[in-house]
């Protein structure tokens, strides 16, 4: 189940990165970015152009998430199985409005993956573990970023 920080983390993020393995058993990895909550247990994206990501999730429907914020070094993993809603069908239909604050974006949807979470744990940094709090980590990747190096 995502807590409400998980919540807030995906809302704000929104791009995560779906690992899938294909029916070779070749693991991918496809950052997403129309990330929506439907409720504590489901999340959806919409897949734009992904066929792999499509194609792996037909055989082996079992995947893994992963939402980091960059500059806190925190976040979360989701795991859980997906279900496919192709153009076209009922719960296409059902499910394609979540994705309207994409705007012109949306329209270029073609599937929407819709991921019932079995399990959802939080992720931080080490860097954490040595007493750092989160203003000084955001800190110090605002100055790596901002640097000439």
């Amino acid at each position: 189940m995502l807590s409400a920080e998980m919540v807030r983390i995906l809302e704000k993020q929104r791009l995560g990165f779906v690992a899938t393995v294909s029916a070779e058993g070749r693991p991918n990895v496809s950052p997403k970015g129309t990330f929506v909550v439907m409720d504590e247990r489901t999340i959806a994206f919409g897949e734009i152009r992904s066929p792999n990501t499509i194609e792996n999730l037909k055989h082996f429907p079992a995947v893994e998430i992963n939402f980091v914020d960059p500059f806190s070094r925190k976040g979360f993993r989701a795991s859980g199985h997906a279900a496919i809603a192709a153009v076209g069908t009922d719960s296409y239909r059902r499910y394609i409005g979540l994705f309207e604050r994409w705007a012109a974006l949306s329209l270029r949807i073609r599937h929407i993956v819709v991921i019932a979470i079995t399990e959802a744990s939080c992720l931080t940094s080490p860097i954490y573990d040595d007493g750092a709090n989160e203003a000084e980590v955001r800190s110090q990747w605002m100055r790596t970023l901002q640097s000439d190096d």
